[in-house]
């Protein structure tokens, strides 16, 4: 028999699935002009064929504007050295002109299959096209199709697989980042086994 364990109800949940990345997404106007903005969660949907992640953008959002319009953007995971950056944007707006990529010192480089750039410094982009946008409470979920992952090339493995352990990301929970810790183990471990995708 299990110990008595005292559970705490939480009557308003904030966020609270954890960790989840923070990241930025790169969106542009319809003349191309990029705008940056901070996500305190991305998300997987769908695994492989496709590929589809999710993002919730609140409808008073600049970015939520341009990415409604256009059907596109770019989701950018950041390490742990982007932190400061990562923070500052998500305290400016766009909305007035301003260059995010120049007022935070970041590289925007062209996407092979959307018109918003990725972030350069970030180890992992992600290029993606609006499969559907569903209004879910407070927030509009936005699905977006992967048409094009790009990753640092020292962060890649055999088999194309991302070496998590290279990648220093950072995690967003109850208003903190916390890095991504260590490896605990492998997928089928507690059947003495490792059954990872190869």
């Amino acid at each position: 028999m299990t110990a008595a364990i005292e559970k705490t109800v939480i009557h308003e949940p904030f966020r609270p699935v954890f960790p989840t990345p923070a990241g930025l997404i790169v969106s542009a106007d319809e003349d191309g002009k990029p705008n940056i903005m901070t996500a305190g969660e991305i998300f997987n949907i769908g695994l492989k064929n496709p590929c589809i992640i999710g993002i919730a953008l609140r409808k008073a959002t600049y970015s939520h504007g341009l990415i409604s319009r256009t059907g596109e953007f770019t989701a950018n995971l950041p390490s742990r050295a982007l932190l400061e950056k990562v923070d500052g944007i998500g305290m400016k707006s766009g909305r007035d002109g301003r260059d995010k990529f120049a007022d935070f010192g970041l590289c925007p480089l062209p996407s092979l299959a959307v018109k918003p750039p990725i972030v350069g410094e970030c180890p992992v982009n992600l290029e993606c096209k609006v499969l559907s946008v569903t209004t879910v409470g407070d927030h509009d979920l936005f699905l977006g199709e992967v048409l094009c992952m790009r990753v640092d090339a020292d962060k890649v493995g055999k088999n194309q697989r991302m070496l998590i352990d290279k990648m220093e990301g950072f995690l967003y929970a109850e208003w903190e980042y916390y890095e991504v810790g260590r490896k605990l183990g492998n997928f089928g471990l507690s059947a003495g086994k490792d059954l990872r995708l190869r």
